[in-house]
């Protein structure tokens, strides 16, 4: 598993680095790294993570697309805000989500760390989505993800993807600077 999870990792590096820098190589860079990390997650028996690779796999499609068409006019999209009306249901949805797969994971699986695993996916569902349409608030929601799945790899001995979302916390942080710093309010534009 090694090998695999080393080139998932490169590729991951470089996935969130052209995300930061609203680079549309991120696209097929992160289509690259989820396609390998369904295998790794699989073998280390975290099947939610491995789930989440699959549904990734149809979100950096759309991403790719809604990046490139989505915004005004079938135009590139412009970095946005998360309505303060749009919080409670989607964490409605997280917590929610997280209870029912980890509970289905937990009851019909094997699973290692069912309902961590469960909320990681949950919320990084809810990150991808919120990223594929720029939305700014999309990267806090990736650090809380960042930090929960470093003590979840650790855990579980997959040190190289724990170092990984070491560094995708500190590009989670840029990349809330640099969104923050491109986002153009409304009212004032």
């Amino acid at each position: 598993m090694l090998p695999l999870e080393i080139i998932a990792v490169i590729l991951g590096l470089i996935c969130v680095w052209l995300t930061v820098r609203q680079h549309i190589g991120c696209w097929p860079a992160g289509l690259a790294m989820v396609s390998l990390y369904i295998v790794v997650f699989f073998r280390a028996k975290l099947y939610s993570d491995m789930l989440l690779q699959v549904v990734y796999v149809f979100l950096q499609i759309y991403g790719w697309w809604a990046w490139l068409h989505g915004g005004a006019e079938r135009g590139g999209l412009d970095v946005s805000r998360l309505p303060w009306r749009h919080i409670p249901p989607w964490l409605l949805v997280g917590a929610a989500g997280t209870a029912a797969l980890g509970g289905a994971m937990s009851f019909y699986t094997d699973a290692s760390l069912p309902y961590l695993d469960a909320f990681t996916t949950v919320a990084s569902l809810i990150a991808q989505w919120l990223m594929g349409r720029k939305v700014l608030e999309s990267w806090l929601v990736w650090i809380m993800v960042d930090v929960v799945s470093i003590g979840m790899y650790l855990m579980k001995s997959l040190h190289l993807t724990a170092g990984l979302y070491v560094v995708f916390l500190f590009l989670a942080t840029w990349g809330w600077c640099e969104w923050r710093c491109s986002w153009k309010d409304p009212a004032t534009a």
